[in-house]
């Protein structure tokens, strides 16, 4: 077990960082709670997951922008996620940048939708590292100061297995399920 704990120490950035450039909070919340046991700098795994973040989003930013005849060929089975993207974009302007992040399914999407417009790539930039930054700290001192909440739930799921697949079927179903209904709804109530 201290071996697995080592490992975390020293690998544990490395995954951090290449976890949070996709945006994934995951990767956070467990350097929050690693910190909150003693085993990694919680103030290092937040500016480590905050510089990844605005980097990724700029990536796909730019990607979109400069190779859009790759991304198309990639985002051909997310059309309607794309569409619900753009009519985000529409009807929250900026906003959408800043709380994109915490969305799940769409915090890949929003970047990607923008680097097909022609929005300004310095707006957004300073919009992205300000989102960024907001990210990492609630989650990085979020899962610090829930660390022990969180670690009494990974403690149940260990002894109780089975909790785990229902918790993510209720979560990965019910996202599943706004994910298909969502743009079908707005794209009903646009043509009315």
């Amino acid at each position: 077990m201290e071996d697995t704990f080592s490992n975390l120490a020293t690998y544990g950035y490395i995954g951090l960082f290449l976890y949070s450039l996709g945006g994934g909070f995951v990767a956070i919340v467990g350097a929050g709670v690693l910190s909150f046991m003693g085993k990694m700098d919680l103030s290092t795994s937040i500016f480590i997951a905050f510089v990844a973040n605005a980097l990724g989003d700029m990536m796909l930013l730019y990607m979109a922008r400069y190779q859009k005849a790759m991304m198309m060929d990639g985002l051909r089975k997310h059309r309607r996620k794309l569409a619900l993207s753009h009519l985000l974009m529409k009807k929250y302007g900026s906003w959408i940048i800043l709380f994109q992040k915490f969305v799940y399914g769409i915090k890949t999407l929003i970047p990607i939708a923008i680097g097909l417009t022609k929005y300004d790539i310095k707006k957004f930039a300073i919009l992205n590292v300000l989102s960024a930054a907001v990210w990492a700290l609630v989650f990085g001192f979020g899962s610090y100061y829930s660390g022990e909440a969180l670690m009494n739930l990974a403690s149940l799921i260990g002894e109780k297995p089975w909790i785990a697949p229902v918790i993510l079927a209720v979560f990965g179903g019910g996202l599943w399920l706004y994910m298909e209904k969502a743009p079908k709804k707005k794209s009903n109530t646009i043509k009315s």
